[in-house]
């Protein structure tokens, strides 16, 4: 239990419970850059955790009409002043079932380190994924962050999304994720970013609407301050019958800030429908002289919206 300290430490500083989530009926997997320090499973879900030459892989299978009725934790840190983690992910669900994943990536110590994580995900028929991906950086800008996932949404299949990076420095993030949905299929991405000093954001995701009546939603809420920049780029393809997606991009910008959103959209099925909107500027006047008026200073003003932007 020793090496679970630096966990137990790192997750009271953002308020999680680590009791709760290292529970004897939660699932879970926890490491420290290559180090893999806990797994569990539970019945109907099974993991399986190795460390490997190049990282960490792992197997998570959620079985068939399984309702997971506790998060499973994903557990990734590194606490050391350098570093490197790589993580192998496969996730099978079964049809019909239902599941919440929360990946917590504890990132506040490094110096200088660099997390990847190439994940394959596959919802079954008729089950329903609900995953949070939250990264908590500390104040040095030398995290490189890159993750990847390629996901199948099978016939019925839901998945919501939510990734967010909005505490400490970003440093260098660059995110693809590609999504495939199948018939009555629904997908929800959602991405928070904050950004200060010289961070570097890069945001690619794509969904191909490949079922008849399949239905998505990108939904981006970036926001730079200082001299850091951000490239989102949301790309949705409608090619069947029914299809509907929709590409929502806000930006804000503050200082030297750059900031440029790219809602792509493709159709190939005259009967699909994909729409899209972006919108990058400076933080409303008219709400930072509501906030002011209350007593707010203009330095709290601003960072008010924002956090309503993220929240």
């Amino acid at each position: 239990m020793a090496d679970l300290e630096q966990l137990y430490q790192a997750l009271g500083m953002i308020g999680e419970d680590p009791g709760q989530i290292l529970s004897g009926d939660s699932a879970h997997i926890v490491a420290y850059g290559h180090q893999l320090v806990s797994q569990q499973s539970i019945p109907g879900v099974s993991i399986t955790a190795q460390v490997t030459d190049k990282g960490i892989r792992a197997k998570i299978t959620i079985d068939e009409g399984s309702q997971v009725g506790r998060p499973i934790h994903l557990c990734f840190g590194l606490f050391k002043r350098f570093g490197v983690q790589n993580v192998a992910l496969e996730l099978v669900m079964g049809a019909n079932a239902k599941a919440t994943l929360w990946s917590h990536c504890l990132f506040s110590v490094p110096d200088v380190a660099r997390h990847a994580m190439e994940a394959v995900i596959r919802v079954g028929q008729g089950a329903e994924l609900r995953y949070q991906e939250a990264h908590y950086h500390g104040a040095s800008g030398g995290m490189e962050v890159v993750p990847r996932a390629r996901v199948t949404l099978e016939r019925g299949a839901r998945l919501f999304s939510d990734f967010s990076l909005v505490t400490g420095l970003v440093g260098k993030l660059d995110v693809d994720f590609d999504v495939n949905v199948g018939e009555d299929a629904v997908a929800e991405l959602t991405s928070k970013v904050f950004g200060h000093g010289t961070d570097k954001i890069r945001l690619k995701e794509r969904l191909v609407l490949a079922g008849r009546n399949a239905r998505g939603l990108i939904k981006s809420r970036v926001a730079v301050e200082d001299d850091a920049s951000a490239e989102v780029i949301g790309i949705t393809e409608g090619n069947a019958a029914g299809a509907r997606g929709h590409v929502d991009c806000t930006e804000i910008i503050k200082d030297r800030g750059v900031v440029s959103a790219s809602p792509i959209v493709k159709v190939t099925h005259p009967e699909a429908k994909v729409t899209h909107e972006a919108a990058i500027g400076s933080v409303d006047r008219q709400q930072m002289e509501t906030l002011m008026a209350r007593g707010l200073t203009p330095e709290e003003a601003v960072y008010r919206i924002v956090g309503g932007l993220l929240r």
